[in-house]
């Protein structure tokens, strides 16, 4: 049981006070030291608790409004059995969210432990040092709807912090994620080539990389690892031998380079478009 919800054991009454030692318990899972030592996280909003509930997620703690309780019995008949209930006034529920206006539910579960990929796993996420969390959120969501079978976090943000919780619609707590330790991405990738994936990495042109394929050209339905690299300065140089294609999303020179969460999305997409028989293009 994490530390969150030993905690707020006993408070059956409607807690008013933001004084509530169980606020300052769920405010420490704002940040990841906090998380690491309650081993938990936590989730703002009714979306995200629909989420975990279909994915039948231990729910531990719920911690809702009066008014949201009234309107949701449905989903209250969902939590497991074991989930604790707690009501609590909504400047209470505030102050213990990171959003300024939550919709009247937080919920507290356990870390997932890393979720293993089907064996064989045929498309797969290398991000490298994704910083920004509403980017990283986005790259999940949009990875999910693209059929990712495995994502790959080498260092960059946290994907159980509640903002890309929520920029990933819960995407975060769908897919099969493993975070790998600094500097084994490149032993993972030479890896998986071994197997015979292709890795496939989104670059602009320059000297490192003169020509590569607009993204189309590749053949998405072959074993694909797509690898995207950090906001600021892209992929590290020393896994440019590791890859195996190199992609590009023409566009108009009036902008030097596309945000890597836009870039993501003909990328990841593309695969599924040729799957329903596009094919690759031509040049």
């Amino acid at each position: 049981m994490c530390a969150a919800t030993a905690a707020s054991e006993g408070f059956s009454e409607l807690i008013s006070s933001s004084r509530n030692p169980l606020v300052g318990r769920l405010r420490r899972l704002h940040d990841a030291r906090g998380r690491r030592e309650q081993g938990c996280l936590l989730l703002e909003g009714t979306h995200l608790l629909e989420e975990a509930l279909r994915l039948g997620l231990p729910l531990e703690l719920l911690l809702a409004t009066p008014a949201w309780i009234g309107r949701h019995a449905d989903l209250l008949a969902l939590l497991p059995a074991a989930t604790l209930l707690r009501r609590a006034e909504p400047a209470v529920l505030e102050a213990a969210a990171t959003t300024r206006s939550p919709d009247g539910v937080l919920a507290v579960l356990p870390i997932p432990e890393p979720r293993t990929p089907a064996a064989g796993a045929s498309f797969v996420l290398a991000l490298e040092r994704i910083q920004d969390p509403g980017n990283l959120g986005t790259l999940l969501r949009t990875a999910l709807a693209g059929g990712v079978e495995a994502v790959w976090l080498a260092e960059g943000a946290d994907p159980f912090q509640p903002k890309v919780l929520r920029a990933s619609s819960g995407a975060a707590l769908a897919l099969p994620l493993e975070r790998l330790e600094a500097g084994s991405l490149a032993e993972r990738l030479a890896e998986v080539r071994r197997r015979g994936l292709t890795v496939a990495a989104a670059v602009l042109p320059g000297p490192a990389w003169p020509d590569p394929l607009p993204y189309w050209r590749h053949r998405w339905q072959t074993p694909t690892v797509l690898l995207l690299g950090n906001e600021g300065v892209g992929l590290d140089p020393a896994l440019g031998v590791q890859v195996d294609v190199a992609l590009t999303i023409p566009h108009s020179p009036a902008v030097d380079s596309l945000n890597v969460a836009v870039a993501a999305a003909p990328l990841l997409l593309e695969r599924w478009r040729q799957g329903a028989g596009g094919g690759a293009a031509p040049i």
